[in-house]
């Protein structure tokens, strides 16, 4: 059995060079495949997030202008109103009562004021009177000074009579106005929020019935950067320079918690001018429409603004390999093998693309596809490939 396992082993052999000596090519190994790129720079746009939350552009405190007991709740939260729907009705028969009274003294002033000019005219009357009989030296002196003083004083009730009826007008104006105010309206158009009140509550001018949220515009509001702010605007900025700094700014994108993206786009129209000294950030708002109301005040996202990246190494993804807390990319030497380099890299919000910000050069050439498979100095280009490479 050994003699014959022999012989075997010896013909195979010997077989093996008889066909290479034939010119038959053996099969060969075929080498891992690999593909590569040349580094270059481009420019790409990075989306810089920042937490925002929403508010109406027109969001108001809805709060009573008088006391009282509130006996009617005409909405509902989240109910949609227009500007001028009743929203609220307090116990209006104290401030009736109010108007009567006012609307009494001031008819009261009034017939105190058509007194005072019917005594001031009779005084008139005599005073002319004696006037003439004094030139005439039928009266003394002192009947006509009397005279005169009398009609003085008619002409001044007269003024303190007038006085009286416009302050009286003024109490019916201000009765009338507290009357209005226990209905109340809603000054825009919007959305209701919460109703903390119920009816058969007492309220005031402290307490709050509701946040009426104009939400046909909605303002993201959230901190940015001076740094994205500068990266954006080209040469003569300047902090007091807003206009400029907004108009250059491109149109940004808001991205609900649930991952939702909103369909229309905002503008940034609202920036501080004083940025903090602690964040180094300035307050901002984006402007978005809200044609079918499905933003609401209070929701909480993200803002993402797309920055402009000039001359940015960019690579793909499957490029970079990472080594516990490293991130490195295979670079392919001149001899055709393969050596691992450390990369810092930053997102671009690409699923594909990911930029290097140090770590590689402009003509590098590194390995996109297949680095996970890469041993360093293993050779990684073969001379058919070499040719098409070039």
């Amino acid at each position: 059995m050994k003699l014959n396992a022999s012989i075997s082993f010896v013909g195979v052999i010997s077989m093996a060079f008889a066909l290479a000596s034939c010119g038959i090519d053996m099969p060969k190994e075929t080498p891992s495949s690999f593909e590569t790129m040349i580094v270059k720079k481009s420019d790409v746009e990075q989306p810089v997030k920042f937490s925002a939350k929403m508010k109406g552009q027109s969001d108001v405190t809805i709060s009573p202008q008088v006391s009282g007991q509130l006996v009617k709740v005409c909405v509902t939260e989240g109910q949609r109103v227009s500007q001028g729907t009743t929203l609220f009705v307090i116990d209006s028969r104290n401030a009736q009562h109010e108007v009567e009274a006012a609307q009494a003294n001031m008819t009261a002033a009034q017939a105190n004021l058509q007194a005072a000019i019917a005594q001031a005219n009779s005084a008139k009357l005599e005073y002319e009177s004696n006037k003439n009989l004094y030139d005439k030296k039928i009266v003394s002196n002192y009947m006509l000074e009397n005279s005169m003083n009398n009609y003085r004083q008619a002409e001044a009730a007269i003024s303190q009579a007038r006085a009286a009826v416009t302050q009286a007008q003024a109490s019916v104006n201000r009765a009338k106005v507290n009357l209005g105010y226990c209905t109340i309206k809603a000054p825009v158009s919007g959305v209701i929020g919460e109703i903390p009140v119920r009816t058969g509550d007492q309220v005031s001018p402290a307490t709050n019935l509701t946040i009426l949220s104009g939400n046909t515009v909605m303002n993201a509001e959230f901190s940015v950067t001076e740094a994205v702010v500068e990266s954006q605007v080209s040469e003569g900025y300047t902090k007091e320079d807003k206009e400029k700094v907004m108009a250059s700014l491109p149109p940004v994108t808001f991205i609900m918690k649930n991952g939702t993206e909103y369909p229309h786009k905002g503008r940034i129209t609202s920036l501080t001018g004083v940025v903090d000294q602690v964040t180094g950030s300035l307050g901002a708002k984006a402007e978005f429409p809200n044609p079918d109301g499905h933003l609401y005040s209070g929701i909480q996202g993200t803002v993402v603004l797309p920055v402009l990246i000039q001359d940015a190494i960019v690579i793909p993804q499957t490029a970079v390999v990472k080594l516990q807390d490293k991130s490195m990319v295979y670079k392919v030497k001149a001899d055709s093998t393969a050596t691992a380099v450390a990369v810092k890299t930053e997102s671009i919000g690409d699923a594909k693309n990911i930029v290097v910000i140090d770590g590689l050069n402009v003509g590098d050439k590194i390995i996109t596809v297949g680095a996970n498979n890469v041993q360093e100095g293993q050779k990684v280009l073969f001379p058919k490939e070499e040719e098409n490479d070039k």
